[in-house]
């Protein structure tokens, strides 16, 4: 007879996750290392319980940390999980209604991104026996149906734990899912309140150390050959990198690769780190946020090669990019879902890491011709120039958002960390941050979630500690960002995580505000103004008298005001080197002019402008975006 152990279901999972492993190659690391959690009455007597009880018994076998909002527990865990490589992630547990809720943007954001997280949002009884609970939602077309089944078109895996004996074939199928690095994302675990303190008899063998191995399947012959005898017939081809080239440690292959045939990259915001800003073959962003270098390549390319790309509407700039009417798209992708969209007629299927290798053995001895190489050199040279002139300090109060990055860019080290996720810094950064180590640029642009960028960096430097890697992580955020979710900046004061937190004030949003002007709408609401009882709208020009610098003093983080007036950036330089030297977490506040924009990347994102209006800027907007959308193609091809 086997052997078993009683437990209740909490403490069985939290056992079971504890001795799960990923394995890569040669490395092997704890694939959920920890656990955050908010606890109400639906997991304080399960895992909450649960989770105290290993603390007093084994403090290590699976450590429990603090969180101030649900949401920003999932965001730590793709922070996390990005900087190690979809390796390892986060567990984040919640109670029942409210709590759980909180979580679904967290879900929708790791599946986007495809990083792995996982969820364990506590459920109403299964016995029904006390119903309806406290914070339950109840629809009486469906009775049973609850809160957590809002995370089913968000997650990667869903199930639910209605009988304490279902735990073991769950636990492992949701295990096979959050490793699987073709369909990994949110996974989610529901767990009725009453089953996770419900006891069986759980099987030793469940409960022993198990290995994940990571699948780095190769590509077919077939698929392969046809790849290859496109790519050696083009005479300008171009290649757009993405987040699975990090993810499957691709890098130096990928350098390889075009070093050896001489192909450009451009990439997309995940895949921002795949080579140094300096190298040769690479142009920087490329689609609606890109260069005009790596842009200008994609308009022309006649082969396009896509790598570990979800090829979303800002990398192809609303299917805008690629203008060659015989273009061909050789798509590698580990996911067959991706590596067939828009029509693809050259899907490889297959690991980032073992393509590029398989390819490049099969490309020996080709290189792109001269004029082109030439050609490729001289855009890199223009951009490169651009930036250099954005980031020049322009004296005047107010600098503009490029001035910023130059500052900060120049302040950081090369293996030092920019996390951002939303408004126009990650435009801005797409184009202009230099990026010189492969885990330095952390964009969450797939969801582009407000408020990710405090949580979002503090777990990415969870990543980095775990690792005993002390490099900074620096954490871009506009205002409007921050108000969204800041509160974890609590989290890393409780535990002494040192984060560098550099606040741009614009006093609204900027961009949708700019967005706001192209389709014609003229700011409207994207301002952060005092109402205006009259006009009945935000539009005046009395600013609020909000002070965001206090707010971070209150949560006991250190802060640095940069004064507006012509020494702005030269002080802001001085406040990130001070921030540096410190050991403790720094809050850096500076004003800026939300109308300086970066250098044109001549990219377009297609945002649908009324047909019909009485507003003369909305007419006029409308005539130029039904000329931009005449480049648009229906499929890739």
């Amino acid at each position: 007879m086997a052997a078993t152990r009683r437990m209740t279901v909490s403490q069985a999972l939290v056992e079971f996750l504890a001795h799960q492993w990923t394995v890569d190659g040669d490395v092997r690391e704890r694939t959920v290392p920890g656990m955050f959690g908010i606890f109400g009455h639906g997991n304080v007597a399960g895992i909450g319980q649960a989770l105290k009880q290993a603390n007093v018994e084994q403090p290590d076998l699976m450590p429990y940390y603090q969180a101030r909002n649900e949401q920003a527990m999932v965001h730590q865990s793709v922070g996390f999980a990005r900087m190690h490589r979809r390796r390892a992630t986060f567990a984040s547990a919640a109670s029942v209604g409210p709590g759980a809720a909180n979580m679904l943007t967290g879900a929708a954001l790791a599946t986007t991104n495809r990083l792995p997280a996982l969820l364990l949002p506590s459920d109403t009884f299964a016995t029904r026996v006390a119903d309806p609970v406290l914070q339950q939602l109840e629809q009486p077309w469906d009775i049973g149906l609850t809160v957590n089944d809002a995370f089913r078109p968000l997650s990667k895996f869903f199930d639910r734990v209605q009988r304490a004996e279902q735990l073991p074939s769950i636990a492992l199928a949701a295990m096979r899912v959050l490793t699987d690095p073709a369909e990994t994302g949110a996974v989610t675990i529901a767990l009725p309140e009453d089953v996770q303190a419900e006891a069986f008899d759980v099987p030793v063998e469940f409960l022993q150390d198990r290995e994940w191995h990571i699948r780095r399947p190769l590509p077919e012959r077939g698929p392969l050959e046809r790849a290859v005898a496109a790519i050696r017939g083009a005479r300008r081809p171009f290649i757009v990198a993405g987040g699975g080239v990090l993810y499957s440690g691709a890098e130096e292959q990928l350098r390889a690769l075009v070093e050896a045939t001489g192909i450009p990259v451009g990439t997309s915001q995940a895949g921002g780190g795949v080579l140094d800003w300096d190298h040769p073959q690479y142009l920087g962003g490329v689609g609606a946020t890109g260069t005009t270098a790596a842009n200008r390549r994609a308009t022309e390319a006649d082969v396009v090669i896509g790598i570990g790309t979800r090829y979303s509407d800002f990398t192809t700039s609303s299917r805008t990019a690629f203008q060659d009417p015989d273009v061909i798209f050789v798509n590698i992708n580990v996911a067959a879902f991706d590596a067939y969209k828009h029509g693809s007629q050259l899907p490889v299927v297959a690991d980032a890491r073992e393509a590029i290798e398989a390819l490049a053995a099969a490309l020996a001895g080709w290189i792109v011709d001269d004029e082109y190489r030439a050609r490729v050199a001289a855009e890199k040279e223009a951009w490169d120039a651009a930036v250099d002139r954005a980031f020049a300090p322009s004296g005047q109060g107010l600098p503009g958002q490029p001035e910023i990055i130059g500052a900060v860019q120049s302040s950081t080290g090369p293996k030092d960390v920019v996390v951002q996720a939303a408004g126009s810094l990650p435009g801005d950064l797409h184009k202009l941050w230099r990026v010189r180590d492969p885990l330095g640029y952390h964009v969450e642009y797939a969801f582009s979630c407000m408020g990710y960028e405090i949580a979002g960096g503090l777990g990415a430097k969870r990543g980095l500690l775990a690792d005993g890697d002390d490099r900074d992580v620096v954490v871009m955020v506009g205002d409007g960002s921050y108000l969204m979710l800041n509160t974890e900046l609590v989290t890393a004061v409780a535990e002494g995580i040192k984060l560098i937190v550099v606040l741009i004030q614009n006093h609204g949003y900027a961009s949708i505000g700019h967005l706001s002007e192209t389709v014609g709408s003229e700011r409207f609401g994207t301002w952060y103004r005092e109402y205006d009882p009259e006009a009945r709208n935000f539009q005046g020009d009395e600013v609020l008298p909000v002070d965001l610098a206090a707010n971070a003093r209150s949560y006991g983080l250190d802060v640095i005001e940069v004064e507006p007036g012509p020494g702005a950036i030269d002080d802001l330089k001085d406040a990130m080197a001070t921030a540096k030297a410190s050991t403790r977490s720094t809050f850096i506040q500076i004003n800026s002019d939300p109308l300086i924009y970066a250098p044109d990347g001549e990219g377009w994102w297609d945002v649908p402008v009324p047909e019909a209006s009485t507003l003369d800027s909305t007419l006029q907007a409308r005539g130029e975006y039904e000329q931009q959308r005449a480049a648009q193609r229906p499929l890739l091809g």
